[in-house]
């Protein structure tokens, strides 16, 4: 079943449509309205007091019942059921339970609430409700809409209305559905069928026959109290029977007169608002202010649908019409004068004995600007109508209603604002973090100093392109710095994929180490793995001048460094020590295309399913003679685990990171060659680490040949 769309140009409030948002997000989560505000025209939040499209509602209901595979008519009745508490808890609540004391009544007044609100929402268009018994004693609820397909809502409000208001279930089944032509245009004319039984499931008869019962020995126990000290025996019977009997023969009765003591004059001075009219519309009298206002309707021959057309309830004037909504309120509006905008309202009363229709009113306003509109002054209203009053508050009401208007405005671009602030300080803080380590980010932030921290052991990387320098001197400059970041942005993501913090990148040289700033058992196997992804990735960067692939040179070296922030306007996480030295060196003594590795970087790689060479005794500069290797491959992963390509299928790492607990650890997606057995390991997403320089340090004297070579290391060279 699909939900009709509607024909005539009608809109709903705001409050409607956060009532809908307020059902999908408490019965099916705020996952299901996210989906569903991502339609055209919907908003995250709905102004109570603004004006929004029926296509909008529609559609939003039509996509829920889509997206929950749930009928419309199920829907529908659920949001009829939400629609009650919704009003409940916005304020309606005292309103709602005095509308009155049974089922009956509470609809028969419906519209009498709805014509209250209509002063708040002026461009309500409300359905109408008309209930009948019948003489087998049925209930008969008549619904009344220009909106066609949302007749499923009624159920759902009063099954509601009975559970909380009158602790009793009701059910509701359709008789006769049908559209009729009225005045406004077509309208949906639906009979529901009522049937409503106590939560114990005793009818309503028999619930009000032992409400009576109760009542009745209830007053026979007082009486009895009463009357016990003074009489006993059947003198007690006889004074109990006859206070019963007198209660009942002193049951209130009007008292009608013989004739009516008032004259023609007075009662249309009294009730300046009223009409009465016969069968044929024909205008028997008026009230004076009337006369006033509506000029012509002292002619002999005046009849009501020359002078008024009907605006509530929408029903075509003619007696039969009115007859049938005589319980209704009628608001009426002026049609002869173009230029008023006057509106009457008030209760429709039938005098059988003349065949007439008394129409007693008042003006239909809202504030004291209409007031003026219309051409009225207090003066004009009778002192006994309640209109005085109610212009007067409801101009307060007005004003404090645009003043909540403002607010939700105002609330609205706070939030807006507030979610572009948040988008706006996650870019500030990826920036951030792109240039320290979160850690250290985050002191940064509070105000904290950051102290040096000193790391026991660590594995340090360096890389450079093979003859950089020539392909400098042979191609543009713009030609360099493609090359570079096509290759650094490959680099840059297997630092995520192998959870190691990038240190710095100068030229062509790229720093990066495992371990720090967080401690870590398997920081030479990341930083390995790191080492024969770079190699696997330069080989899809061209070199710009011989249109084949670069080449790099790799370095490691493992050992203990000292890190801390250095500098206050652009302060850098640096690393301090001879193991950053000693990287170096292994990384300018390498070979092209090899990853070099020092004795310290051996050690811990040994026996973890890496294929390691031994590349024998070289000199190396200010270190003299050292046993190096060359790391050809891992033995124990493949190369799209190396490369990430397939995420979440291989978990290379999985190590307790120091400081934490064993529930705490993190999982890495690419790691050590302990290859968990379960394989539920799941990847994590990893913050990019950021640039850092390390400056010029002093070297450990006793590992130095010669004094020019104090600071050898490359990067501290250049620094």
């Amino acid at each position: 079943m699909e939900v009709r769309k509607v024909t005539a140009d009608t809109e709903m409030y705001g409050f409607i449509n956060s009532c809908l948002q307020s059902l999908v997000m408490e019965r099916f989560g705020q996952e299901t309205w996210d989906k569903l505000s991502s339609l055209p025209g919907v908003q995250d939040t709905f102004m109570t007091y603004t004006v929004y499209d029926d296509i909008l509602t529609l559609s939003l209901v039509g996509e829920a019942c889509s997206l929950l595979d749930v009928p419309a008519d199920v829907f529908l009745k659920l949001f009829g059921e939400h629609f009650f508490v919704f009003c409940k808890k916005a304020g309606y609540d005292t309103m709602l339970r005095t509308l009155g004391g049974n089922l009956f009544d509470f609809i028969q007044n419906l519209d009498s609430l709805h014509s209250y609100l209509a002063l708040s929402y002026r461009e309500m268009n409300a359905p109408s409700f008309r209930v009948e018994m019948t003489d087998d004693g049925n209930m008969l609820l008549h619904y009344y809409s220009d909106r066609k397909g949302l007749h499923h809502i009624v159920p759902g409000i009063m099954e509601a209305v009975g559970r909380d208001l009158f602790d009793s279930t009701v059910t509701m089944e359709v008789l006769n559905q049908s559209v009729e032509d009225e005045r406004t245009g077509k309208r949906e004319h639906v009979v529901f069928l009522v049937k409503q039984t106590s939560r114990a499931c005793k009818s309503t008869v028999q619930v009000f026959c032992s409400h009576r019962e109760e009542e009745f020995f209830k007053r026979m126990r007082d009486r009895y109290a009463s009357l016990a000290g003074k009489k006993s025996g059947w003198g007690l019977i006889r004074a109990l029977a006859l206070s019963e009997k007198g209660r009942h023969q002193s049951t209130f009765s009007p008292c009608y007169p013989d004739k009516l003591w008032m004259e023609e004059k007075s009662f249309c001075n009294a009730f300046p608002f009223h009409i009465v009219f016969d069968k044929d519309l024909k205008i028997r009298q008026t009230g004076v202010n009337i006369q006033k206002f509506v000029l012509g309707l002292q002619a002999t021959d005046a009849t009501l649908d020359q002078y008024f057309i009907i605006v509530h309830p929408q029903v075509t004037i003619t007696i039969e019409s009115i007859r049938k909504f005589i319980n209704s309120q009628f608001v009426l509006k002026s049609c002869k004068d173009t230029n008023s905008s006057l509106q009457l309202r008030g209760q429709m009363l039938w005098m059988d004995s003349l065949g007439c229709m008394l129409y007693m009113c008042s003006p239909k306003l809202r504030s004291l600007q209409e007031l003026q509109d219309v051409g009225l002054h207090l003066a004009d209203l009778a002192q006994h109508d309640v209109t005085r009053d109610l212009v007067l508050l409801n101009q307060q009401r007005l004003a404090e209603m645009e003043l909540t208007n403002q607010l939700e405005r105002k609330k609205e671009e706070l939030r807006i604002l507030s979610r572009h602030l948040e988008a706006e300080k996650e870019k500030t803080e990826t920036l951030l973090y792109a240039m320290l380590p979160r850690h250290v980010a985050n002191q940064l932030k509070d105000g904290k100093s950051v102290e040096a921290g000193e790391f026991e052991v660590c594995t340090i990387l360096f890389s450079d392109v093979v003859t950089f320098t020539n392909i400098c001197a042979a191609c543009e400059p713009i030609h360099i710095v493609h090359m570079l970041n096509s290759m650094y942005s490959r680099f840059d993501r297997l630092t995520s994929i192998h959870d190691v913090y990038k240190v710095e990148t100068i030229g062509d040289a790229y720093m990066v180490v495992g371990g720090v700033p967080v401690p870590t058992d398997t920081h030479a196997r990341r930083v390995a793995n790191f080492a024969l992804g770079m190699r696997i990735a330069a080989r899809e960067v061209t070199n710009p001048v011989t249109g084949k692939p670069i080449q790099i040179r790799v370095g490691l070296h493992t050992g203990p460094v000292l890190a801390g922030v250095v500098g206050e306007k652009m302060p850098r996480y640096c690393l301090f020590g001879d193991t950053v030295n000693t990287a170096s060196r292994m990384e300018s003594h390498g070979l092209p295309d090899h990853i070099h590795l020092s004795p310290s970087t051996y050690s811990e790689l040994r026996d973890t399913g890496f294929n390691i060479q031994q590349r024998g005794q070289i000199e190396v500069k200010g270190k003299g003679l050292m046993t190096t290797y060359f790391l050809l491959g891992n033995l124990l992963a493949t190369e799209d685990d190396i490369m990430g390509r397939e995420a979440g299928k291989t978990c290379l790492y999985k190590d307790v990171l120091h400081g934490q607990s064993e529930k705490g650890k993190e999982e890495m997606v690419v790691g050590s060659s302990d290859t968990p057995t379960d394989g539920t390991s799941t990847p994590q997403a990893v913050t990019p680490f950021a640039w850092d320089i390390s400056p010029p340090y002093a070297t450990n004297q006793s590992s130095i040949h010669t004094p020019e070579n104090n600071f050898n290391s490359r990067l501290c060279v250049l620094f």
